[in-house]
C-alpha cells in the first residue's frame, strides 16, 4: 500500500503554503502579536469594531446576542483579521471537506490535515477548526464571512471576535492567555458546563475526534517549523569559531526534534486515512509532544536569545500549550487508548 502523498495533495499543500506565507508571513505575525499585546490599536472591544463594520453582536450560543462588557484579559485590541478570514474562505480552506454539490471543494480528511498542518506552521490565529467544522451548518462559515467558535470543555477561544458560538457560552469570563494570539474565555464554575475541579476536559461530542485530529495537524506543522528553525540557527550561529551545530549536544537536540516530527507525521497522516478514534488519540499524543518538546528544544538551541520577545520561538511554545488543552488534551487521549487496550479483558 502506497501512503505517499499524491500529486494533487502535494499541489494542495504547496498552494496553501504559498497563500499563508504570502498573506501571513513573519511581518504580519509580529504585527498581530503587537496589536494583541496592546502596543498598537485603539483598545476598542471586538463588539465595538463589529458595530463599526455593520456586523451583529456575538451570538453567545445561549439564544441571546450580547455585547462584551469590560476590557479583554490582555488589555489590548485582539481583533481577528476579517480580510484574511475571507481570503481563506475564498481559497476553500473552510469548505475543503464540504461536498461540491453544496458549494464546497469536495476533498477528504487527509487534505484537511494537510491544510491545517500549514496553518500550524505559520501560527495562523483564529478559531480555524470551529469555523471549518461549521461549514455547511452555519451560514457564511464556508466562505469566511462568518467566524465561528465553539465551547471546548471549560474554555472558549476567540469569543469576542466570533459571530456564532456553537455551545452555550453564556456567562463566560475573560481569561488571561499565555498565547497573545489566542484570547480565551472560561465558563464559570458551578454552571454544570464546566467541571467543578477546574479541569478543562471536553465532553465526548461527535466533533471531538475531528477537533483532536485537526489540532494534531496544527501541532505537527508548528513542530516542523521549530525543527527547521533550530537547524537553521545551528548552521549559522557561531561560538568558539565554529557553527554551534558542530557540537554534539546541539546535534542531538536537533536529531531528537526531527525524529519526533516524523513519527508524529506518520501517525497524523495515518489517522486522517483511517479516521479511527484510537488512531487519532495516538496521533494527538505524538503531535502534542512533538510541538511542545520541539519548541522547548528550539529554545535550548537558540540559548538566551530564544527567550526574548523578538524571537518567534516562544510564540510556538505558547500556542502549543494552548492547543494541548483542546478536546480533553492528553488525559482524554490516554483514556481512549487505555480503554481500547483493556477492552474485553474484564
Amino acid at each position: 500500500m502506497d501512503f505517499r502523498l499524491t500529486d494533487d495533495q502535494r499541489a494542495l499543500r504547496q498552494g496553501i503554503r504559498e497563500l499563508l506565507e504570502g498573506r501571513f508571513g513573519r511581518e504580519a505575525l509580529r504585527a498581530a502579536v503587537d496589536r494583541a499585546d496592546g502596543r498598537v490599536g485603539s483598545g476598542r472591544t471586538a463588539d465595538g469594531k463589529r458595530a463599526a463594520e455593520g456586523l451583529p453582536a456575538v451570538d453567545r450560543g445561549d439564544g441571546k446576542a450580547r455585547t462584551t462588557e469590560g476590557k479583554r484579559a490582555g488589555g489590548g485590541a485582539r481583533v481577528l483579521d476579517r480580510d484574511l478570514w475571507r481570503e481563506l474562505g475564498a481559497a476553500g480552506f473552510f469548505a475543503l471537506r464540504l461536498p461540491e454539490a453544496e458549494g464546497g471543494v469536495g476533498q477528504g480528511l487527509p487534505e484537511a490535515v494537510l491544510a491545517f498542518e500549514e496553518a500550524g506552521r505559520v501560527l495562523l490565529p483564529g478559531p480555524l477548526i470551529a469555523t471549518h467544522l461549521a461549514a455547511g451548518a452555519v451560514a457564511g462559515a464556508a466562505t469566511g464571512e462568518t467566524v465561528v467558535t465553539s465551547v471546548d470543555g471549560g474554555l472558549v477561544e476567540w469569543l469576542d471576535d466570533a459571530d456564532v458560538v456553537r455551545g452555550n457560552a453564556g456567562g463566560a469570563e475573560p481569561l488571561a492567555s499565555v498565547d497573545p494570539l489566542t484570547p480565551l474565555h472560561r465558563l464559570p464554575v458551578g454552571t454544570g458546563r464546566r467541571p467543578e475541579d477546574g479541569a478543562l476536559r471536553a465532553p465526548r461530542t461527535p466533533d471531538a475526534p475531528l477537533v483532536s485530529l485537526l489540532t494534531a495537524a496544527e501541532q505537527l506543522g508548528s513542530a516542523a517549523r521549530t525543527c527547521g528553525t533550530a537547524v537553521q540557527h545551528a548552521r549559522t550561529r557561531e561560538q568558539f569559531g565554529q557553527p554551534i551545530g558542530a557540537f554534539q549536544a546541539v546535534q542531538h537536540l536537533c536529531a531528537d526534534m526531527l525524529v519526533r516530527v516524523e513519527v508524529a507525521r506518520a501517525a497524523v497522516y495515518a489517522a486522517s486515512v483511517t479516521a479511527d478514534p484510537v488512531d487519532i488519540a495516538a496521533a494527538r499524543l505524538l503531535a502534542d509532544e512533538a510541538a511542545v518538546r520541539g519548541a522547548r528544544d528550539c529554545l535550548q538551541v537558540y540559548g538566551g536569545m530564544g527567550f526574548t520577545w523578538e524571537s518567534d520561538v516562544h510564540l510556538h511554545l505558547k500556542r502549543a500549550w494552548i492547543r494541548a488543552c483542546r478536546a480533553g488534551g492528553a488525559a482524554r487521549s490516554e483514556e481512549e487508548l487505555a480503554d481500547d487496550l483493556t477492552a474485553g479483558t474484564a
